[in-house]
């Protein structure tokens, strides 16, 4: 794809679509917030979507398509030979066939992935990229393609929310038609042969390939964190996990497990001629016009490979501090230690707890022009504009101790450790809070007060713990009850007393809330997370209990004392809200002895 040569601005101004005067204001505010020219231009009125596009078109030396002038000159029979849902992912349509070229009219034309994805359903055809508006791509899709479902037990399709075409099958789970096709088509190309050995020539089949978007694309659009495909012994298994709990979403045939993986291990530049030692790789993804992230890990099993994918929304760490569930007094805590000029918060809680979340969540927060933030990360789940990240290489004898050491000549403000997990890294950290520098990092522990037992197990002395820690920030995710379903039932306040409510009198009624199950939450009765915190803010009293090496349980009390809310006092606020349940709040928050 070629690069762009010149200026879209400056296309449109000689077109006539905007004056000078337009294009500097736009460069004004685009130096302000830093966006494509077109689509701020658009933002303040000045031209139009399809002249945006046209000149995109011209600084990218593309064709244009003018659907509204030039739609009749599209071929029906061409159109169609892109697979709908693969035309709908990408935003793209074929337009026509001139000797060995089919025109391809795209949204995006610098996707990549798109191009390459289209050209496998097109039998590896010589494409010619054109560019269009996204509204009139659409609609030409809406208009040509005409879905069809067919054969097996297969009820009549029926329109989902997000607008993909689904059917459901016998058992009642949803499985996209495509996928369905695709299984067939699969069924055929590969035979019964389970031990035939496929090349990596094979794995680029179009059956497969749609295959493996839709499991990617119906996870995404389900919410999912994370996907397994797991196989197994006389099929393929593969899970979502959606709102922190593993749903199965459909059993796949035997002989696609090969292949799949290939596909896989081929989108996350993995080896797939090794099956024999467990492989890590990453995808990236565009959907929705929402950049995402796979992180990747295979794993050989006596079945086969397991591949299990982690999600990442690049948005969600865009998040303000609100948006997650905080108490406002304890929000108001949180804001108040993170803009101390040095020190050290430490987040804690199990993995998936929402701990990464919330730190990129606090590091947009803080970063401005006048901060230098620097992270060392394994590995670097997002990247943020403006921050300096580093990934550890261990192999390359990039470490988080040696990368902190190196940090510390790079004249920092604000500090932030994936995790500390050994005394070298915790020294480290230790030592660029006490130098005047502002450090965020994680640990495992169950609560914020174990936090400083777990520090002093690492070798760290208890007097440089009192002096450095500022605030420990324990997290839980908890499900939502979800709002479409939601119902009232009353309980006696008797039944709260464990998460330490405090009831006047034995036979109070409290009236709480819960889902009865719908279509919106896959008849779970929970749609969505919310965040149960503990926040330890390190006074005089809890410096004193640190350094004498009380036990936790002292700790604890003078942290409570102080107004610290422990995890089941926070999860009972959100189940009087209505937020949550206690059955969830259990399952999160209490652990054998507590």
């Amino acid at each position: 794809m070629a690069l762009a040569r010149k200026d879209v601005g400056e296309i449109l101004v000689s077109k006539g679509y905007m004056t000078q005067d337009q294009l500097d204001q736009v460069k004004v505010a685009q130096k302000n917030a830093p966006g494509e020219i077109g689509k701020i231009a658009m933002d303040f009125g000045f031209v139009t979507e399809k002249q945006v596009i046209e000149a995109k078109a011209e600084s990218y030396n593309l064709l244009f398509f003018d659907f509204e002038k030039s739609k009749n000159s599209i071929d029906p029979n061409v159109a169609t030979m892109i697979p709908e849902h693969v035309a709908r992912r990408h935003k793209a349509i074929a337009l026509g066939k001139r000797k060995d070229q089919i025109f391809v009219c795209l949204a995006n034309p610098n996707d990549t992935a798109a191009i390459q994805d289209i050209k496998l359903t097109l039998s590896g055809a010589n494409i010619r990229v054109c560019i269009g508006t996204e509204e009139e791509i659409m609609n030409a899709i809406s208009t040509f393609y005409k879905s069809t479902a067919e054969g097996g037990s297969l009820v009549p399709v029926h329109q989902t929310e997000e607008g993909d075409l689904v059917q459901k099958d016998d058992k009642g789970d949803a499985l996209s038609a495509g996928v369905r096709q695709d299984l067939v088509q699969v069924g055929l190309d590969q035979g019964d042969d389970e031990e035939e050995d496929e090349s990596a020539d094979e794995q680029n089949t179009a059956p497969i390939v749609r295959l493996a978007y839709s499991i990617i694309q119906l996870a995404i659009k389900d919410g999912a964190s994370d996907i397994h495909v797991e196989p197994q012994r006389d099929n393929v298994r593969v899970r979502y996990r959606i709102d922190g709990v593993l749903h199965e979403v459909m059993p796949l045939p035997k002989y696609v497990d090969k292949p799949l993986t290939s596909r896989f291990k081929i989108m996350s530049d993995m080896n797939i001629a090794e099956r024999r030692a467990p492989q890590d790789g990453r995808i990236g993804i565009m959907l929705d016009k929402k950049d995402y992230d796979l992180r990747v890990s295979c794993l050989p099993t006596v079945y086969g490979e397991k591949i299990v994918m982690r999600i990442l929304d690049k948005t969600s760490v865009l998040l303000g501090l609100n948006k997650l569930g905080f108490n406002a007094d304890v929000q108001a805590e949180l804001e108040e230690i993170i803009t101390q000029p040095n020190g050290m918060l430490l987040m804690t809680g199990p993995t998936g707890s929402g701990k990464t979340t919330t730190l990129y969540s606090i590091l947009h927060k803080l970063n401005t022009i006048e901060k230098n933030i620097l992270t060392v990360e394994d590995p670097v789940e997002y990247q943020l504009p403006g921050i300096a990240q580093v990934h550890v290489n261990k192999k390359a004898g990039l470490t988080f101790a040696t990368a902190l050491r190196s940090f510390l000549r790079q004249d920092p403000d604000i500090i932030m450790v994936g995790e500390m997990r050994d005394y070298e890294t915790a020294s480290i950290a230790v030592e660029s809070a006490l130098t005047g520098h502002l450090v965020l990092s994680t640990l495992h522990t169950n609560d914020a007060p174990s936090s400083v037992i777990r520090l002093a197990d690492m070798g760290v002395e208890e007097y440089l713990i009192s002096a450095t820690v500022v605030g420990i920030l324990a997290q839980r995710l908890a499900r939502r009850i979800c709002n479409n379903c939601k119902t009232s039932y009353e309980v006696k306040a008797s039944e709260l007393r464990r998460f330490g409510y405090k009831d006047m009198d034995d036979d109070q009624i409290v009236t709480l809330y819960r889902g009865v199950g719908c279509e919106k939450c896959r008849n779970t009765g929970y749609k969505g997370r919310v965040g149960i915190h503990e926040l330890m803010t390190v006074n005089d009293e809890v410096r004193e209990h640190i350094v004498r090496k009380s036990p936790v349980s002292n700790i604890r009390e003078a942290a409570k004392a102080a107004g610290m809310h422990e995890l089941k006092e926070d999860g009972l606020s959100k189940v009087l809200e209505g937020i949550t349940t206690p059955d969830e709040v259990m399952r999160v928050v209490f652990t054998a002895g507590t």
